[in-house]
């Protein structure tokens, strides 16, 4: 009779694959050939601070002449309309280039309202009731619009000012070692002096980073929706859906993929509605009269974000490192924090030959959890309620203080640290929070040695 193989052999087993898996390139200059490349054929070997900058190497010579004009007009600062090069900011804005907020395309810094135009951060405002913009979209709040702009060209005065301040949340980890957290809390303030009446919902919103967007956007709906779970038939506890968000071009309700609520259904909005609330720069997107940005301008725009490459893991060289990050990445899966932050995807057709077929790792699945009272914003996005957001995709991970230090984790950038990210998980990553807090103090460093490989 076989004997039937106890859990501690089948983690020593699996320890031991991984391990071997991890070493193969017995360094970070080489990628383990029996692991999924992080981003497919748009995988790179770049651990620097600019790691998120670069092009995808599978770029044909169309792509990538493409791409770095998408690269110039990424970095191109927007003045007020009349000026000869770069005109339309404004009048009211959150920042005048788009890699003002995304700098070199990583997560934003946890600060609004700098002087500097350093701010990453905005506020998202809708009201509970009214007429919505666009089919089950946001209310918008009067001139307010759906977006505070907290910076204005000379002449105009700003929406509002936005003071952000951080409360302290003390905790413990279960082996009695202190922790503490901080909490954001902001006074807004009207134009004309009055506080941002209390019906109005508000959301703080840091920008995420843009790298990999390109192969999410050409993953198959049927893909993200086997993917979900709703009613937590399985009952794993994870109950991911999809947001139906509205394609202004198509004129229907589609599957949301991008923003931190996947209240966009794909890049060309995303970019579109960046332009005209993060700017004021109004795009062809539009009503292609008033367009402030030509068509080439915008489109080159949007493919940058498509086809920026994805840094490979990190792969050590010291053995007893590379052992510890393969325990950790076991821990990550027991934990079952892999069911939300799916491992592994593929995209299927695309417009663009580079991002067509690739089997990446992006540890998301692009749908919408419950993340729990702490992290609601308690302002609903299309379907997503005030309590759920959609997986953040870990890849590169690891590089976000490498690429900005003191860049903020989580949707309002509360997290300093990936470990504070992981303590405020709550709702369906409620006991995958628990499951860390219990770990010792060695397997909390092996889980975030695993997490920062990413």
């Amino acid at each position: 009779m076989i004997p039937t193989p106890s859990r501690t052999d089948l983690r020593a087993v699996v320890y031991a694959a991984a391990s071997l898996a991890l070493g193969a390139g017995c360094g970070q200059d080489e990628g383990p050939a029996s692991r999924l490349a992080s981003g497919g054929e748009l995988t790179i070997i770049d651990r620097t601070s600019h790691a998120f900058t670069k092009p995808a190497p599978n770029l044909n010579t169309e792509e990538l002449e493409l791409h770095l004009e998408g690269d110039l007009a990424f970095e191109s600062q927007f003045v007020s309309p009349g000026s000869p090069k770069n005109a339309g900011l404004g009048p009211g804005f959150n920042n005048n280039a788009c890699a003002a907020c995304h700098i070199r395309n990583g997560r934003g810094m946890p600060v609004v309202g700098h002087p500097s135009l350093r701010s990453s951060m905005l506020v998202r405002v809708s009201l509970a009731e009214g007429e919505p913009l666009v089919p089950g979209g946001a209310v918008p709040v009067g001139e307010l619009g759906v977006q505070l702009q907290d910076h204005a060209i000379g002449g105009a005065e700003p929406e509002a000012s936005i003071d952000l301040q951080w409360e302290s949340v003390p905790g413990s980890y279960a082996d009695g070692t202190a922790y503490e957290l901080r909490r954001p809390t902001m006074t807004i303030t009207l134009a004309d002096g009055t506080e941002l009446p209390d019906e109005v919902q508000r959301s703080l919103r840091q920008s995420p980073p843009i790298v990999g967007l390109g192969l999410l956007e050409a993953v198959p709906e049927a893909t993200l929706l086997a993917l979900a779970d709703p009613d937590d038939a399985d009952g794993d506890g994870i109950s991911g859906r999809p947001n139906r968000v509205w394609d202004v071009r198509a004129q229907r309700a589609v599957l949301g993929r991008f923003g931190l609520k996947a209240n966009e259904p794909n890049l060309t909005q995303q970019t579109a509605d960046a332009f005209v609330n993060d700017m004021g720069v109004l795009t062809p997107y539009g009503d292609g009269v008033h367009a402030e940005i030509d068509a080439a301008f915008f489109e080159a725009t949007v493919f940058y974000t498509q086809s920026l490459a994805i840094p490979e893991r990190f792969v050590p060289a010291e053995p007893e490192r590379r052992e510890a990050i393969a325990r950790g990445e076991v821990l990550f899966e027991e934990l079952n924090c892999t069911g939300c932050h799916v491992s592994e995807l593929e995209s299927g057709p695309a417009d663009h030959p580079s991002l067509a077929y690739q089997r990446f790792a992006p540890y998301t699945d692009l749908l919408l959890h419950d993340m729990g009272e702490e992290l609601a914003d308690g302002r609903p996005d299309f379907e997503a309620t005030g309590q759920e957001w959609r997986t953040a995709p870990l890849w590169g991970l690891g590089l976000a203080q490498t690429v900005l230090p003191g860049s903020g984790y989580l949707h309002d950038g509360r997290a300093r640290t990936i470990a504070e990210a992981i303590l405020w998980h709550g709702g369906e990553a409620e006991a995958s929070r628990e499951g860390f807090r219990h770990l010792s103090k060695a397997e909390r460093d092996d889980l975030l040695a695993f997490l920062r490989s990413l």
